[in-house]
């Protein structure tokens, strides 16, 4: 029998017992948060890891039995899923996976009997192994094993019962693992992002509200491009998403329901409604109003209602974006000239400026530890930065012509921002960077992107 921890699908997460496989014998798939073995000293140096990233070995997931499946055919998912591992843990920038081609073969009954001197030998400090089996009932399990090469020890293993359609989940769960597992910070890669697919010239441009997985994959438009959509986020549930549309000429805040394709105005009210974030226990949303030439910050339930007034300062509040825990809110205001950020209590009391560097500052956006808040610097170009939510500390992660609006990832180490092209046809795609600001990629999308907003990580 084999142990499984944990399941990937509607299901959530639950312990299941699945049947061997008939002349094969399974690995064994520890419990979740069973502890590896006393001597575990592998770790990666996640501020110094960029300028040497840690060598590791992803090889082939071997299967019980090569069987078609409606993903594919197994041993075909196996390659797959290997890649899914090796291109999440690359892309982090702290890891340098060897080589597909310069791997060798593992049998399936090899998972957990590693060739040590072999993998040694390739230059690998870590080894990642797995399997993928279909099951008698459609669903496939996945098993994934981290190896620490030098000590000869199993650091942490996870199993993963997917649905066909779910099985680039288990892939983004076991780099998850191994991520979390080496480098002791929370994981991220099985999480979406969504943002305003972009096409057409730059003074006609068709925006459509479009989701994906956090590597590009699993692209889908949710609108059609009838009415532009600006700033779009997802609210912790993950079930639905609020952002501003021109529907019916009209521009209003709209909650859509990503199951149903529904979507309903969330403000009754002829004023400019724009700039929505949702609160962390997903109660409220914070949003911009304009009300007789004044901009201001107000809340509102997520199911509509009255709005309360949070800010009432001359000029523009707007980029409204609360702490993990709720209490406060970081916005951008121009109530002193020039657009700088400031932090208050999520009741609108206590409103203090927090940043006092040359330039403006724009779009602030809360780290989801806590301690960090993103934004983007107007100073000549647009650059992403990061302060102290006290305002010290300021750094700037890019220099480019026109990045800007900051996202964050689940985990909090990683942004994804828009960087507008140069001249006339407006192009603009997603980049991303991390709190070291070295490891810099642009994330493929079928078409230009913009305005990103990275949702939690997936139950």
């Amino acid at each position: 029998m084999l142990a499984l921890p944990m399941v990937v699908g509607s299901g959530g997460a639950l312990a299941q017992q699945a049947a061997a496989p008939q002349n094969a014998s399974p690995p064994a798939v520890q419990a979740a948060g069973q502890k590896p073995p006393a001597d575990d000293v592998l770790t990666v140096d996640v501020v110094g890891g960029i300028s040497a990233p840690l060598g590791i070995a992803i090889p082939v997931m071997p299967t019980s039995a090569a069987v078609d499946t409606p993903a594919g055919r197994t041993d075909e998912l196996g390659r797959q899923l290997a890649g899914i591992i090796t291109n999440d843990l690359r892309n982090s920038g702290l890891f340098k996976p060897i080589a597909s081609n310069g791997l060798k073969s593992v049998a399936f009954s090899e998972v957990t009997a590693p060739a040590f001197d072999y993998w040694g030998g390739a230059s690998a400090s870590a080894l990642v192994q797995g399997f993928i089996r279909a099951n008698d009932d459609g669903t496939l399990t996945v098993g994934c094993y981290l190896y620490d090469v030098f000590s000869r020890n199993e650091l942490v293993r996870q199993g993963f019962v997917v649905p066909p359609s779910d099985w680039r989940r288990a892939g983004h769960k076991c780099a998850d693992m191994v991520y979390a597992k080496l480098t002791g910070e929370g994981p991220y890669f099985d999480s979406r992002v969504i943002y305003v697919s972009e096409t057409g010239p730059k003074g006609k441009r068709i925006k459509r509200l479009s989701i994906m997985d956090q590597d590009g994959a699993n692209h889908r438009f949710l609108t059609n491009g009838q009415s532009i959509v600006l700033t779009p986020r997802f609210a912790p549930n993950q079930q639905t998403i609020v952002y501003m549309s021109y529907l019916n000429d009209r521009p209003a805040i709209y909650v859509y329901d990503i199951g149903t394709g529904k979507q309903r105005l969330l403000v009754n009210n002829p004023s400019l409604t724009f700039s929505p974030r949702v609160s962390p226990d997903g109660r409220h949303v914070v949003f911009s109003m304009a009300v007789a030439g004044n901009t201001d910050l107000y809340k509102v339930a997520t199911s509509g209602g009255s709005p309360q007034r949070l800010t009432d300062a001359p000029g523009i509040d707007t980029g409204a974006s609360f702490s993990p825990d709720g209490r406060r809110i970081v916005f951008e205001s121009d109530r002193s000239g020039a657009q700088q950020i400031y932090v208050m209590n999520a009741d609108g009391s206590n409103q203090q400026r927090i940043s006092f560097g040359s330039g403006r500052y724009a779009t602030p956006v809360w780290s989801p530890r806590g301690d960090l808040i993103a934004f983007t610097k107007i100073a000549g170009n647009f650059r992403i930065g990061i302060m102290s939510p006290s305002g010290s500390g300021e750094k700037l992660l890019t220099d480019d012509w026109q990045d800007e609006g900051p996202s964050w990832s689940p985990n909090g180490r990683v942004l994804m921002f828009y960087r507008q092209g140069r001249g006339g046809a407006g192009k603009a795609d997603l980049w991303s960077v991390d709190l070291t600001g070295v490891n810099e990629r642009r994330v493929p999308t079928p078409l230009d992107g913009s305005d990103p907003g990275w949702g939690p990580l997936r139950p």
